[in-house]
């Protein structure tokens, strides 16, 4: 079966407790944020059994209670919510919030930069204008606790995974995987083009909520010097710090 004979939105099940919905077959900020608006409905309509929702790129899982709702009964809602809730995007785009993400680029702290400059024709402080120069759209979290995928990379800077991953990426780490960036919430094994750090913590198990960017929210990056990363540093440890936060 090619993509081009499904029929979206199409429902999945997923073991005995949980199903899928998908709504279409590509990464799109119109189809994100439908499933944002889809998981909103499931929530606001407080549909039976329903124990969990996550978000991705273009589906949404949703675990239930199997002794309080059935397969297909909620195949049913979720298929009538999906195709009844139009995307509230562009009310929701007007005021939308930023955070603002300090990074050092470069240097020890973006061992990459050099390789995504040289695939891209450009020169490393290019390759950084481009980077800090476009708003991007939190699609899902996902691989690592608060670890955001980021749509919205400037076509320009887009680069390969690495062939060979490496065995500790450390945290803060901001990287570049083909057309998405992202940040390393902690220091794990990873793939992608690192070419810069960011002093600030994006995922910290102590607060609540521990993850600093929620699914479907917007981020920037803004350059620093090694300098302000100590200062953020210091503050972070004190417990100072939050995250800049700017209305668009």
């Amino acid at each position: 079966m090619t993509t081009d004979s499904i029929i979206y939105p199409r429902v999945l099940p997923v073991g005995e407790s949980a199903l899928v919905i998908e709504l279409a077959d590509r990464i799109d900020l119109e189809v994100n944020q439908r499933i944002y608006d889809l998981a909103a409905a499931v929530e606001r309509e407080g549909v039976p059994g329903v124990q969990e929702l996550v978000p991705t790129y273009r589906s949404l899982l949703v675990r239930y209670d199997p002794l309080r709702a059935k397969f297909p009964d909620l195949a049913r809602v979720l298929d009538e919510l999906a195709q009844g809730a139009p995307s509230s995007r562009s009310a929701r785009e007007q005021s939308r919030q930023t955070f603002e993400i300090p990074v050092v680029y470069g240097g020890e702290e973006g061992p990459d930069l050099a390789t995504v400059a040289g695939h891209a024709g450009m020169t490393e402080d290019q390759v950084i204008a481009a980077h800090v120069g476009s708003i991007y759209r939190v699609y899902m979290l996902g691989f690592a606790p608060g670890f955001p995928y980021l749509g919205g990379l400037d076509p320009r800077i887009a680069c390969p995974r690495l062939k060979t991953p490496r065995t500790r990426v450390p945290a803060g780490s901001v990287g570049i995987a083909e057309n998405q960036t992202g940040v390393y919430p902690l220091s794990t094994p990873g793939g992608w083009q690192i070419i810069g750090r960011t002093p600030a913590p994006v995922f910290l198990p102590s607060r609540e909520p521990p993850v600093a960017i929620l699914p479907g929210s917007y981020v920037r990056f803004a350059r620093i010097s090694r300098g302000r990363a100590l200062d953020i540093a210091e503050e972070v440890a004190q417990g100072s710090y939050s995250l800049p936060l700017r209305r668009r």
